[in-house]
């Protein structure tokens, strides 16, 4: 297959992700174009780009995920390629297709199989024959109670009723016993409907103490495809992820064997190419069974960095531009540990309420092993419009205790004043037993996370509930007048409607 040498990239996204994006096209020599809302004037990722355009107004719907508008602006601007990010048009299908109709190369795979992995019936019925483990239940489906009720009952409770479209928790009910399945259904579909545009939900057994266990996948157009490892994303909230680490602490080297080529199974069952993440659960005797296929980069994607050595946005470049993989399954070692921390707006001790403000004093963390994924600088206001999270804190060390001793230092060092954040949450976990001895799963914030510890003394906990009272403390001050009207002389900036 013949090669197509990209030489500009607009990134169709904002923040962390962005600049991440356009650090790695710079290093290979490609010029980038940054897109903005009016919200995101002075952003960094507007700065950092080569070229930078305003889209819209500060809502998504009449900004990012402008598409038709963002495919104008590549052409006027005779941009080769997009790279949508994660989040906004990334799993598209649509849009990915319109990008390729307009002789643009979209970065990432291809509209049939976004569109296949976007839906969990259309995924789970792709890779029945790739002897992928899948959790007891239907590939089908279900509307009527009568039937879910047939299906509990042959599964057994408790059940997950689960939106087929879409994902963050939406869409989902656990049942706990059969009185409950016709209201929880109701609800589960009416929340679908309201989120994805389907109402479409499916049965199957709900796992009681799980591991969120995913695996980095590459493939090329050529049909190579190897995994990159497991990323452990267990600690969450809102069926959110807080922290991630690689790799796992409770897996086998069989197991993770066994995951990857499961893995690898559900990349070939819709002929992917690109980065891709395969999510399992995993139960207590570390069975796993195959959850969805997230078709673009995740934000975690730096710890397998870190523990690979492999730069996943180059490696997308280059698989977008016709080149076989460089590398084969057995080139790929792990070594080291590293973990990442979300750092979000948000208050810990009020059910993680998001917690928008500006950042009257923001102070990255240095020193060996640290890297600082972000999108804000101090004076910067988090806007109200998008997801609340700041930055993506990361650590590397030669195994895992070394790299939870970098996290800790890194996040006393990280100073931040004027929001609430979830550093104080980050290092209550990392403290914790159930974490540092990794007997955890999902349910960390259920079963062990008591928001009370953030805004008292505990011998343990002191520093960590200091901190978030001196954040507190900040929050309710004045706040300092800045300067918001930097030129940007430098960078050319079109305005466009």
């Amino acid at each position: 297959m013949e090669t197509r040498e990209i030489k500009k990239i607009l990134v169709a996204n904002r923040g962390e992700i962005a600049v991440r994006v356009m650090r790695s096209a710079r290093e290979m020599g490609i010029a980038t174009v940054a897109i903005y809302s009016e919200a995101d004037r002075d952003a960094p990722h507007v700065h950092y780009a080569d070229e930078a355009v305003c889209v819209g107004p500060p809502p998504s719907s009449e900004s990012y995920l402008r598409g038709d508008h963002i495919i104008d602006i590549c052409k006027e601007l005779e941009v080769d390629a997009i790279h949508p990010g994660y989040g906004f048009l990334s799993e598209n299908a649509g849009f990915a297709k319109a990008v390729e109709e307009n002789g643009i190369t979209f970065i990432g795979p291809s509209p049939a199989s976004i569109e296949v992995m976007g839906d969990k019936l259309a995924a789970k019925n792709a890779v029945e024959d790739y002897d992928v483990p899948m959790v007891p239940g239907v590939n089908h489906a279900v509307t009527e109670a009568a039937e879910a009720r047939e299906i509990a009952e042959q599964i057994g409770y408790p059940v997950l009723i689960k939106a087929s479209a879409g994902g963050g928790g939406k869409g989902m009910r656990v049942v706990e016993a059969p009185e409950e399945l016709e209201e929880q259904m109701e609800r589960a579909i009416s929340e679908a409907t309201s989120a994805f545009g389907d109402g479409s939900v499916f049965v199957e057994k709900f796992i009681t103490s799980p591991r969120h266990i995913e695996i980095q996948i590459l493939g090329d157009k050529h049909g190579n495809l190897v995994y990159l490892f497991e990323r452990e994303c267990s600690i969450q909230r809102r069926h959110q992820k807080v922290i991630e680490e690689a790799p796992s602490s409770c897996l086998t080297p069989e197991k993770r064997k066994a995951m990857g080529e499961a893995a690898i199974g559900v990349a070939r069952s819709c002929d992917y190419y690109g980065a891709g993440t395969v999510e399992f659960i995993v139960d207590a005797d570390l069975n796993f069974y195959f959850l969805e296929m997230n078709t673009r980069l995740q934000v975690e994607h730096p710890v397998t960095e870190e523990i690979t050595g492999v730069d996943l946005v180059k490696e997308q470049v280059k698989i977008a531009e016709g080149h076989a993989l460089s590398f084969k399954q057995e080139d790929l070692k792990i070594k080291g540990h590293s973990l990442e921390v979300r750092v979000y707006a948000e208050d810990p001790t009020n059910g993680f309420l998001p917690d928008i403000g500006r950042l009257q004093t923001y102070v990255r963390p240095q020193g060996p092993g640290v890297r600082v994924d972000d999108g804000f600088e101090q004076g910067m206001d988090i806007p109200i419009y998008y997801d609340p999270m700041i930055a993506k804190l990361v650590t590397y060390g030669d195994n895992r205790e070394m790299a939870i001793e970098r996290m800790l230092r890194a996040i006393k060092e990280y100073r931040i004043t004027g929001i609430t954040t979830t550093l104080g949450f980050c290092a209550y976990v990392l403290k914790h037993e159930a974490f540092t001895s990794g007997k955890f799963d999902t349910k960390f914030v259920q079963e062990h996370f008591d928001p009370e510890v953030l805004k008292q003394k505990d011998p343990v906990y002191e520093e960590i509930a200091m901190a978030f009272a001196a954040q507190l403390v900040d929050q309710k001050q004045n706040q300092s007048a800045v300067n918001q009207n930097t030129p940007l002389s430098k960078w050319k900036l079109r305005a466009r409607g």
